[in-house]
């Protein structure tokens, strides 16, 4: 290639990955490619919006490559605020801009906004009006085959075409409009092209050449093929489905596309031409703060320092009367530290916050979290660097002191390594969008967004996806998807080179290989635009100023008035000077707050997180006992067991815990080393004597990247921001900037008397430690939350345990766990009922009573107007007055009563008089007259809407339904339903069974036959053999690196819930055993891997076998009780029919008795015919035919 063809073409019509699902070209490829084939520019126009944009630009620029910014728009054919199927609303034309300069740049980004703000239907559109409004500082094509001016040339409409060339000259000038030709060999490009290039000479406009590129090489297409199918939903064999003509649209060299266009060579050096009129720069050096408004007269640094010390007052008033209240106490923070060193650590950083600029910037967090704690809010304590600031929380940012836990203000805001202080709060995940909404309104709306972010396919899901596109069987891919390993970070190629069954089945099956191969080039595109679950940004000015904005289609969740977002990602954001903030919602503060409203409501008085004692013994004890679940950060089953072996019993061991609780120091017996320590004094060491205070805390061991800049500073004489530099070159493990701090180091350790060989031997410890500390400052923060929360469990267990169900009660797994344990800690939790239940779990004396929200089917809109009802009316005494009284048009319908009564909540009705007061007999009846009920509440609803008047009706409103008997009503006749069906019908509703278990009549011989349950299976010793009795709930199939079958199952037990690893060889013995709902017991071992305990089955057999064969081995007689008093007719021939389907070589003896007076008691014993084989089925049937309690087995 000659250095004049490196100089003479410049793409400029390009669809990145960011034109979801119809480009294939990444960023990094596309100007890699450039660099190679010695292009010196490049553009970008993705299909309306510019989603790469910051990416790109720093790509390019960083690679020698001159970055173009434009977008390919979607022009309304009328109105972009045109809708409908029928109108001008559904046609649109494609629009290709290039911003030549700033102001072109910005007006692309108000541009991209319009197209999603104002103008999407089906595809963000802008139309003429708006172009014009924005045209300064653009260049305009005729864009490509789907350009307006190009489809009135298809539709033989020359002057049509004309006239919308003049326009696009009228609106962005004749010296920014060039006529565009496209060559990919399609007829429709040979029929207009001679045409384009007579419109260019009439109206004196210039040619260019582009490709409309839409993947990078020629061997892309096919892969591009398939990226189009999944766009479309459609397979690759479908008629008519969206397809490109042929394989042409890739990033051509400038000699493939010269030869192209030979003919009009002029159209290829323009390329460059309009290349070197694109000269946007961005500016990432400057920062674009929201402004705050300070009280008239004041100005933001006063005010700042005003705020700041007003509540530095407030502090220490509060922490003087703590100290004077524990004058006695272990610990108070003036035993540490006196006033003067709190005053003079607050006009430091004062000075520092006003000489790097963030004074307004603290006083925007201030002013949101005032707002959000005088709303009744729940805020966090705390998170991340900022705990370290006492600024922070003389403001209440944080509810940490930073004295008293040696936290160090430079670790967060660091004069010498300047950048945006990032202040992450944790709100409570219900009203956390209150808080949102106050900064959108306060500082604008057009001025507060949410971030966007992308879904990238990964290696699963890209082979599911080819492989629909593919048109190839759900079997087929699911099994080769399932070869890939489920591993966070799993690849394919990393699969294909390690997986032995896929190697095998892509040498075996040409599909197999294409289907491998098309996913491998498509894995990592991005899929689709969303959300980002916490960032939130805040300008000084509209942000379209900075950056193009993006909204959710209506239909992809979220409220859409709210969910704007920025069109850059989070990193792309900060990049350009933006303020990014994280409002994250934190569940345990939703536990926590609704746990002192429960208390608060005990007392009769407020009680708050201010009311917890730091040093409460109960709190302790609960954490050395690893009674942790629920417990925020201590609740997994690796930590209960490290807090057993630990007993803490100070706040610093939680925060050393928090710490120390993650793979890097597990798997360096950082943990171990610290919990000997604490229980041994005489294993404590230092490094050195001086480093004692350094280091007492933490017996000695290095946990926090806190102790790393102290040792720094005291030992080598490092300011703390030089330390917090070094922090983060020793974390980040940069090399240059290591070996120049270990020079400083050992210089200054020699400067204080420290030899340099033991300098030199410290600092390579340090260095070794420092790969594993942690942030002090947030992980201090979350043990107090986690200290604040188990206080709650160990004083109030009621009412946290509630708050917990609460706070889960739409994740059937949680609200299942935390029952059982409710359980084991003697709280009994009450059946949903419609009468007592409220939307959540709440305390009821000492017990819980289930929440109506709970049930599955019952949204929290039908549960306010089962309440709005109650309320109402006082309490429901029939289903049929529910019905008539409830409001059915809000969310409650068929399946709504169905659950309910399915969940028991009706049980506490009386049906009828005299009958069976028994689940099996309510359910049935309520269920037979559910349709009844249903017909009669809507009539009702339709004579209300009519204002039609029941005068019987209206007359029981009035007084409240008071004189109206439940018999009244009409109840269609029904069969009870059995135990089985009671338990099946609660586990459909309600995730688990409420009044009974189908374990519960093996009870007595699982105490006998299994040595473990869920809930002792995590204390097991894991060298010894397991039996667990319990029913499958569910099963993942998987597959080994060998391609062998096995399964992960989760089964449950009458106490709880546990994981199962069936590997290949037990898969094999017991594969048909492994269905859901299946009662087992399983022999096996225990495994504890990190954080998790899990049985690892050798043998898997019915707990039906099982025990018939146990029951044959130790049962000489089975003995049944039949009480003759109101023994239904029939039973006699069924009880025989019973026992001749259960024949068997073990004797049978029945006992007729009639418990009245007058009563008497005979022995039966039938003869060899009707001996059984003694089995939990055979007792089941007998007690459902008899009644509980009417079957022994002697043994």
């Amino acid at each position: 290639m000659s250095q004049r063809e490196r100089r003479t073409f410049v793409h400029l019509h390009n669809h990145t990955n960011f034109s979801l699902l119809d480009g294939a070209t990444r960023i990094d490829r596309l100007v890699a490619h450039c660099c190679a084939e010695g292009m010196r520019a490049v553009a970008i126009t993705d299909h309306g919006n510019m989603f790469g944009a910051v990416q790109f630009y720093r790509k390019a620029r960083d690679s020698g490559v001159k970055p173009l910014l434009g977008m390919e728009a979607y022009l309304a054919a009328g109105s972009r605020h045109d809708r409908g199927e029928a109108s001008a609303g559904r046609e649109r034309f494609h629009q290709l801009l290039l911003a030549k300069d700033q102001t072109g740049y910005r007006n692309l980004m108000k541009l991209s906004s319009v197209g999603y703000l104002e103008g999407f239907y089906y595809k963000p559109r802008i139309d003429k009006t708006i172009l014009a409004e924005h045209a300064k500082g653009l260049i305009a094509t005729s864009s490509c085959l789907s350009g307006e001016v190009p489809q009135y040339l298809l539709r033989g409409d020359y002057e049509g075409a004309r006239g919308a060339l003049g326009e696009l000259v009228e609106i962005f000038g004749h010296g920014n409009v060039y006529v565009e030709l496209q060559d990919q060999g399609l007829s429709e490009q040979r029929q207009i092209n001679p045409e384009l290039i007579r419109l260019a000479g009439e109206l004196d406009l210039p040619l260019i050449a582009t490709n409309d590129c839409h993947y990078l090489l020629k061997e892309d297409a096919q892969a591009h093929d398939a990226l189009l199918c999944i766009q479309t939903g459609k397979g690759m064999s479908h008629p008519g489905r969206m397809k490109f003509p042929n394989d042409e649209f890739y990033v051509k060299t400038a000699t493939e596309m010269s030869a192209i266009f030979a003919e009009v060579p002029e159209a290829i050096t323009n390329t460059e031409k309009v290349a070197e009129r694109c000269n946007v720069v961005l500016n990432f050096k400057e920062n674009h703060l929201p402004r705050f408004p300070v009280p008239e007269g004041q100005t933001l640094n006063g005010y700042f320092e005003s705020v700041a010390r007003d509540g530095f007052e407030r502090r220490i008033e509060a922490l003087q009367a703590v100290t004077s209240e524990r004058a006695n106490g272990p610990s108070g923070w003036a035993a540490k530290h006196d006033l003067k060193q709190y005053c003079e650590r607050l006009e430091a950083e004062l000075s520092t916050i006003v000489s790097m600029g963030f004074a307004g910037y603290f006083l925007i967090v201030w002013d949101f979290i005032r707002y959000a704690k005088d709303a009744g809010i729940p805020v966090g304590p705390g998170r991340g660097s900022a705990a370290g600031s006492l600024v922070a929380y003389a403001l209440g940012i944080t509810d940490v002191d930073p004295l008293e836990y040696g936290l160090f203000f430079e670790r967060f805001l660091n004069p010498e390594r300047i950048s945006l202080p990032d202040i992450d709060i944790d709100f409570c995940m219900r009203r956390r969008g209150e808080v949102i909404d106050y900064v959108a309104n306060k500082y604008g709306r057009d001025r507060v967004a949410h971030i966007i972010t992308f879904g990238t396919m990964a290696a699963k899901g890209s082979i599911r996806d080819v492989g629909r596109a593919m048109d190839l069987p759900y079997g087929e891919v699911d099994r080769v998807a399932k070869l890939i390993p489920d591993e966070l970070d799993a690849t394919i190629d990393a699969a294909v080179s390690s997986v032995p069954a896929l190697q095998e089945a892509i040498s075996k099956d040409r599909k197999v290989a294409e289907l491998v191969n098309l996913a491998r080039q498509l894995e990592g595109q991005v899929r689709h635009a969303s959300t980002h679950a916490a960032g939130v940004v805040i300008a000084d000015q509209p942000l379209t100023n900075y950056v193009p904005l993006y909204k959710p289609p209506a239909g992809h969740g979220g409220n859409q008035e709210h969910a704007i977002a920025t069109q850059f990602p989070m990193n792309d954001v900060e990049a350009i000077g933006l303020l990014k903030m994280d409002f994250l919602g934190l569940r345990t503060l939703t536990v926590v707050h609704d746990s002192l409203d429960f208390i608060s409501q005990d007392l009769g008085k407020k009680f708050t997180t201010d009311d917890i004692p730091i040093d409460d013994p109960e709190t302790f004890k609960l954490f050395a006992s690893g009674s942790t679940s629920g417990i925020f950060q201590f609740e997994s089953t690796g930590m209960r067991d490290a807090l057993r072996k630990l007993e803490p019993s100070r706040i610093e061991d939680l925060i050393a815990m928090n710490a120390l609780y993650r793979p890097g120091p597990i798997g360096s017996g950082m943990i171990d080393e610290y919990i000997r320590r604490k229980h041994d004094p005489t294993k404590v060491k230092y490094l050195l004597p001086q480093l004692e205070e350094v280091q007492k805390e933490t017996y000695g061991v290095i946990v926090y990247q806190e102790q790393v800049m102290q040792i720094a500073s005291e030992l080598a004489g490092f300011s703390l921001g030089e330390a917090d530099v070094l922090r983060k070159a020793m974390g980040k493990k940069k090399p240059e900037v290591m070996v120049s701090m270990k020079e400083k180091f050992i210089e200054g350790c020699k400067t204080r008397d420290v030899p340099p060989n033991l300098a030199k031997e410290i600092w390579d410890q340090v260095v070794e430690f420092a790969g594993y500390g942690f942030n002090k400052a947030h992980s201090a923060a979350y043990a107090l939350l986690a200290y604040q929360t188990a206080f709650l469990k160990a004083n109030y267990p009621v009412y946290f345990m509630a708050a917990l169900l609460s706070s889960d009660y739409d994740n059937t797994d949680k609200v299942v766990r935390y029952i059982s344990e409710c359980r084991e800690i003697g709280i009994p939790v009450l059946p949903p009922d419609v009468n007592e239940s409220n939307v959540s779990f709440t305390p009821t004396g000492e017990a819980i009573r289930f929440g109506l929200a709970a049930i599955k089917g019952v949204g929290e809109g039908a549960v306010l107007a089962i309440l709005d009802a109650r309320d109402r009316i006082s309490a429901f005494n029939s289903l049929f007055q529910f019905c008539e009284e409830v409001d059915l048009g809000k969310g409650i319908n068929r399946r709504t009563v169905e659950s309910l009564i399915k969940s028991g909540a009706f049980d506490s009705m009386i049906i009828q008089e005299d009958s069976d007061p028994g689940p099996g007999n309510i359910r049935a009846l309520l269920m037979s007259s559910l349709d009844i009920a249903l017909e009669s509440g809507q009539r009702r609803r339709r004579d209300r809407q009519m204002g039609q008047t029941n005068l019987f009706v209206d007359l029981d409103v009035e007084t409240g339904g008071a004189d109206r008997q439940p018999s009244s009503w009409p109840v269609s006749s029904a069969v009870p339903w059995t135990e089985r069906e009671i338990l099946a019908a609660e586990k459909e509703s309600l995730g688990f069974y409420i009044t009974g278990h189908p374990l519960e009549r093996h009870r007595d011989q699982l105490r006998q036959f299994a040595n473990a349950t869920t809930a002792t299976l995590s204390k097991m010793n894991s060298a010894r053999e397991i039996s667990l009795g319990a029913i499958i709930t569910s099963i993942r199939d998987l597959k080994t690196r060998k391609g062998e079958r096995m399964a992960v199952v989760q089964v449950e037990d009458l106490d709880g819930y546990a994981e199962v690893v069936v590997f290949p060889d037990a898969y094999r013995a017991c594969f048909s055993l492994l269905n859901e709902d299946e009662v087992v017991l399983i022999s096996g071992r225990l495994e504890t891997d990190g954080d998790t305990a899990r049985m690892i089955a050798g043998d898997i057999q019915p707990l039906r076998t099982f025990f018939e064969q146990k029951s044959h081995e130790q049962a000489r007689e089975v003995q049944i009780s039949v009480t003759l008093n109101g023994l239904a007719e029939g039973v006699p021939d069924q009880l025989r029919d019973l026992l001749e389907r259960h024949r068997g070589e073990v004797p049978v003896s029945i006992c007729l008795q009639q418990p009245s007076p007058e009563g008497f008691r005979a022995h039966v014993a039938p003869n060899r015919f009707l001996w059984v084989t003694p089995s939990p089925e055979l007792v089941a049937e007998l007690e459902e035919l008899l009644g509980n309690g009417s079957v022994h087995l002697r043994r």
